[in-house]
């Protein structure tokens, strides 16, 4: 008997060594929580919830970070808030948007002055004319505002990126999106080249030119064109953006992702990876997150939606 407790002991021990292990790998996991909002548009449009999937599956072998995804516009519970490195918001934006609705931006607040990070993608990028708008500057680093900003569906061309980790590993590469341009950004800047005020850092990363045909229209809606951005032709504006914000959190907005088989081209997929793992402050690999994404993957998880 004195064997058998002697080997039961040693079992326990081992045992309980492993969950301290474990737990202790837990702990040293970033934790990057995905909001997808509830469904909108055609298909293929707006797909936040296979969107946020697709990127969740890329990321499921990227070394300390943990991700998951919450649809239909918040988490159920917002207890999972408690160990959140950052929390990423890709959802219609405007009076829809999740940050507004009930108590949510009460809640941001208080994880942005915890030094969580916080990113917006596409149509989450706006918020309207007089709310939130402080806090996003602060937060991402800017906003769209509605007939202030545009959202022409046009094909960038990028070439050159900065040097920065979410650029990692990116090649030069043209995606023909729904890409927002002219937001009001921190300090009033254009938002085409790096700023610093005080102890945030802004930095431009996709930015592109869009040519006179673009400036002109039609946009998205309402079809412009408008004369401030007819006004700024030749300027080059930035697409995506990341801040590194006083409070030692990080925050990006990404203006891309309203064609879901966009998720499709790698060096677009890439980046916006990249940056979910920066803005979560895990270290972005030296060549970027490798993913593959083939069409059937492309034509999974999409919303029941209607054709227009």
């Amino acid at each position: 008997m004195k064997f058998f407790d002697r080997c039961c002991s040693l079992f326990l021990t081992v045992f309980a060594l492993s969950l301290l292990v474990a737990s202790a790998g837990a702990a040293g996991q970033k934790k990057l929580v995905l909001i997808a909002g509830k469904p909108s548009h055609p298909p293929l449009m707006h797909e936040f919830r296979a969107g946020c999937l697709l990127l969740e599956k890329c990321l499921q072998d990227v070394e300390g970070l943990t991700v998951e995804v919450h649809d239909n516009g918040w988490v159920d519970d917002e207890a999972t808030f408690a160990d959140a490195d950052a929390v990423v918001i890709y959802a219609d934006g405007g009076g829809k948007h999740p940050a507004l609705q009930g108590d949510h931006l009460a809640t941001l607040q208080k994880l942005v002055e915890r030094g969580v990070g916080f990113g917006c993608m596409h149509y989450g990028v706006e918020v309207p004319p007089g709310e939130a708008n402080e806090e996003f500057k602060a937060w991402i680093g800017g906003h769209y505002e509605h007939m202030h900003s545009c959202n022409p569906i046009w094909e960038p061309r990028f070439d050159a990126f900065p040097k920065h980790p979410v650029t990692r590993g990116v090649e030069p590469f043209s995606v023909k999106d729904e890409w927002y341009f002219n937001m009001r950004f921190i300090g009033g800047v254009e938002g085409n080249e790096p700023y610093k005020e005080g102890k945030l850092k802004f930095t431009p990363i996709l930015v592109a030119k869009p040519s006179d045909d673009v400036r002109d229209g039609p946009y998205v809606y309402p079809k412009g064109p408008y004369d401030h951005i007819v006004a700024s032709s030749g300027r080059d504006e930035a697409l995506l953006w990341v801040v590194e914000r006083p409070d030692g959190g990080r925050g990006f907005g990404f203006t891309g992702g309203h064609f879901h088989v966009n998720w499709g081209n790698d060096s677009f997929r890439k980046i916006v990876l990249n940056t979910l793992n920066w803005v979560a402050k895990n270290d972005v690999p030296k060549k970027g997150v490798d993913s593959e994404v083939n069409d059937r993957e492309l034509h999974q998880n999409l919303d029941p939606k209607k054709k227009k």
